[in-house]
Formats: C-alpha cells, sequence, structure tokens
C-alpha cells in the first residue's frame, strides 16, 4: 500500500468523468463565471472509459479500495452505467459510490446504476425552501425533483443514501434544523458541510462559514445527539445520531476541525491529472503517459511516485497559506 510523506495510505480515488453540470451552484460553479462562453473541456479531451477503468485497476494496485464517481455532474456523462460495470468487475474494488445533483436520477436511472454494481449514491440538496434551493442552484431547478430523486435512489435499493448540504451563513442555514426533521428516521444520513474556500471563483470568506460546533447545537436544541466512532480510518465526516434512535447525521468540518491528518483520497479529474489534494494548484498528467503508450509498471510507478511524496495539509494551514490558484471544485469533484 502507498502511503505519502505523512504516513497516510492511499485508499480511497474520486473520479471526475465531467468538469460540466447543469447547475451553477453559486459556491461551486458561479453563472458569471461559468457562462454561456465558459470553455469547458473537449470530448477528446475527456478520459474515457476505458482509460479510467485502466487507471483505476493500477489505483487499486496501490491500495485503493473505494471508488467515488463525480464531476461537475456524473449524471451528464452517457452511459455511465457502463463505467460503473467496467469498475465493478475490478479485482480489489470493494465499494463505488456516485455523487450527484439529482437533477437525472430518474427511476430508471437508479436501477440502471444499481444494476451495473453501483453501492451507494449521494444526492446534494442544499435547502428544502424552494425559493432558496433555486437561488443556489441558480438554474430555478424545484427542490421536489431532488426529492423525487432520493425516492428513487431507495426504491433502487442505494441506500443508505447519504445527503449532502452545504451551508453558508446568510444563505441557506435556516434550513439546517427543517433539512434534519425531514430526514430523521428516514435511514437516510444527512452529513452538514461547512462552506469551504475551493477554487476562486465563489467568494469564499470565513464570515460565510457556519461551523460545525454551531450545526450540531442548532440540531442538538431540538432533539438530542451523541458521537459515533468512525466507520474507518480517514472517514471524512464526525458520526452522530440522535439519542432517541431517529437515525444519523454526519458534519464535515474541514475549515473549523481539519482532519488533513486521516485523509487517505486522491482525485483524478476528468482530463486524467491526479491531484492530491481537494485545494490543489496543479495535477499531475496521467492521461499524457497513457496516450503516450506508457506501460502499466510505468504508470503505476508514477502514481506511486506522486503519493509518496505528497505533503498536503492546507485546511490544516489555511491560516498561514499563501493564498494562490486552486483547483475549482467543479472539476475534481467535491
Amino acid at each position: 500500500m502507498a502511503v505519502d510523506a505523512f504516513g497516510r495510505p492511499l485508499r480511497d480515488l474520486r473520479i471526475s468523468v465531467t468538469d460540466r453540470c447543469n447547475f451553477r451552484c453559486t459556491y461551486c460553479m458561479p453563472k458569471e463565471v461559468f457562462g454561456r462562453d465558459f470553455a469547458f473541456l473537449d470530448r477528446a479531451e475527456l478520459l474515457s472509459f476505458e482509460e479510467i477503468a485502466r487507471l483505476t485497476q493500477l489505483f487499486v494496485r496501490e491500495g485503493v479500495q473505494k471508488i467515488r464517481l463525480t464531476g461537475g455532474e456524473p449524471l451528464l456523462r452517457r452511459d455511465i452505467e457502463r463505467l460503473v460495470a467496467m469498475l465493478d468487475r475490478i479485482r480489489g474494488v470493494q465499494d463505488i459510490a456516485l455523487t450527484t445533483n439529482g437533477a437525472l436520477l430518474t427511476r430508471d436511472k437508479a436501477f440502471a446504476l444499481r444494476d451495473a454494481g453501483l453501492k451507494r449514491i449521494t444526492v446534494s440538496l442544499d435547502a428544502l425552501d424552494d425559493a432558496v434551493f433555486r437561488r443556489m442552484n441558480d438554474v430555478e431547478f424545484p427542490v421536489a425533483r431532488v426529492l423525487e430523486a432520493i425516492d428513487a435512489a431507495e426504491e433502487a435499493g442505494l441506500s443508505p443514501i447519504k445527503i449532502d448540504v452545504v451551508v453558508k451563513r446568510g444563505e441557506n442555514d435556516n434550513d439546517i434544523v427543517e433539512i434534519a426533521r425531514r430526514f430523521r428516521g428516514s435511514g437516510h444520513i444527512v452529513r452538514f458541510i461547512e462552506y469551504m474556500d475551493v477554487g476562486n471563483t465563489n467568494g469564499w470568506q470565513m464570515a460565510d462559514v457556519v461551523s460545525a460546533r454551531e450545526i450540531a447545537d442548532r440540531i442538538a436544541a431540538h432533539w438530542p445527539i451523541e458521537p459515533l466512532q468512525p466507520n474507518y480510518f480517514g472517514e471524512v465526516a464526525e458520526r452522530m445520531r440522535y439519542v432517541d434512535g431517529g437515525g444519523e447525521i454526519g458534519i464535515i468540518s474541514s475549515v473549523t476541525q481539519p482532519f488533513c491528518g486521516s485523509c487517505t483520497r486522491a482525485r483524478l479529474s476528468a482530463d486524467g491529472k491526479l491531484y492530491l489534494c481537494l485545494f490543489s494548484g496543479t495535477g499531475h498528467d496521467l492521461r499524457a503517459l497513457l496516450r503516450a503508450g506508457a506501460d502499466d509498471e510505468e504508470i503505476a510507478s508514477a502514481i506511486r511516485s506522486h503519493w509518496h511524496t505528497r505533503d498536503d495539509r492546507y485546511s490544516e494551514i489555511r491560516a498561514e497559506a499563501t493564498p494562490g490558484t486552486k483547483v475549482e471544485m467543479s472539476h475534481i469533484g467535491g
């Protein structure tokens, strides 16, 4: 198993299959930047499913066990279930998950993904208030359609479903309790995420962050909660459960309580670059090796070498880090 400069193993691979999205969420792909004239990747620049599967197999050789498909919006990639099936056949892959905004997650799509081998799904849902949700996705997409997508995923057996909520002060923090209420007792796991300074375009400032402690306190004021042990080393969410048996929630606190020390995640962009941190400025070009005819050992050696020298811990040094250009979250997923 490959380990980095701080002894962190490589266990998780997040694969972006497209840099495009049908939402324009203000904290991720603001419309004023990602507008009609924005230069997205050409089809030829994207890794093919076969290239993704080959790279994944090599990452598995280095220790990866869990795969998550991201975007952009991964369901924009045509026949994504074919890729899921290819990844499911790779020996050593223990878990395949996918993160989606739910807009294209119909009942048929949910069943197709499950039949292909998808084990779990995460749906982004930043508000239950329809006006707030439409304002945040900035394409007037109704919240009812995302709730239907969650129901479709549940019917397909992709449970427990994780529901990700990026919390921004003054934007959707008044919905924290209502979202918790909506999914209490459902068997689904809501994960509240501190608003992060990913990329360069979302105008992040610390004043916009609702801390993990404040989120927990707001929920606990209605229903007592208590901590749970992590499911595995490197789990990003702090797990909590309702004392009355109403289920589980998670809080991801990468701003106020960084967890860099247990980060086991590598990220592969849609154009085949390996990013070692969500806040990286540059990636390592694996597509160039693939398309130049490199053999498996050459590519595996490159992966191993990049991971061995990894010393990223941006969230721990955020206050002292020199601001610089960072890759956009829409390019490498969350």
